[in-house]
């Protein structure tokens, strides 16, 4: 299997990535195939996909800031079972962050992910690949170390409708498992920074950044 970073829309890998993104996950989730170009072109988001017999199987997307420390997984798609694409995809990410770190001469704290509650997503859609199913995804995030942070979690839909989506819980792998909190002003910063590219923000989500700007820590709770 293949570890390939795709750069733009014109590689054909993208097609194979996007059309198997939009069988996994609901459409609000989903960056309009066109609207992919200038997140492509960027040096620090990170787009891998799995390559099996000339296939795509698998894709991953990831950034690292190291003026924070901290990661951010923004997806992972596994498109097939018994090839061990979950797997490959964490031990490559990995190294890739370890390398972005030492380019960067920082360690990281942690990493962000957004993490489906699957009691909440029952209506919807998530492909007919069994470790895509959001209780299959939750308990294997939850293996790994990934801890939810307590509050009450919506992010602006990639749609760019301006919706609030609120069927997650804003997950955190801490590096030092011992961590029982973070600071609420670093997790205002990183959301603020990563949602800067969708204009349209929610009314749901300005408040929730008002929140916890009135807050000191936030716990890390079991997933």
């Amino acid at each position: 299997m293949e570890y390939i970073r795709v750069r733009s829309i014109e590689d054909p890998r993208f097609a194979e990535m996007h059309r198997l993104m939009s069988t996994i996950f609901p459409p609000e989730e989903v960056l309009a195939f066109e609207l992919w170009q200038e997140a492509l072109e960027d040096p620090d988001i990170h787009v891998y996909v799995a390559v099996h017999n000339d296939a795509v199987v698998g894709a991953t997307e990831y950034r690292y800031y190291p003026e924070m420390r901290v990661a951010m997984t923004d997806f992972t798609i596994i498109g097939a079972m018994g090839l061990g694409i979950g797997r490959f995809l964490y031990v490559e990410r990995s190294r890739d962050l370890e390398r972005l770190q030492r380019l960067s001469g920082t360690e990281s704290i942690g990493m962000f992910a957004e993490i489906y509650r699957p009691h909440a997503v029952s209506s919807l859609k998530f492909g007919n690949v069994l470790p895509m199913h959001p209780a299959v995804r939750r308990e294997v995030l939850s293996h790994i170390g990934y801890k939810k942070l307590d509050l009450s979690y919506v992010h602006p839909s990639w749609d760019h409708e301006g919706k609030a989506v609120a069927e997650l819980d804003l997950g955190f792998f801490p590096a030092d498992e011992t961590r029982g909190s973070l600071p609420a002003e670093l997790i205002v910063r990183f959301l603020r920074q990563y949602y800067s590219a969708l204009p349209n923000k929610p009314k749901e989500w300005e408040e929730m950044i008002r929140e916890l700007e009135a807050r000191d820590e936030v716990p890390l709770l079991p997933l």
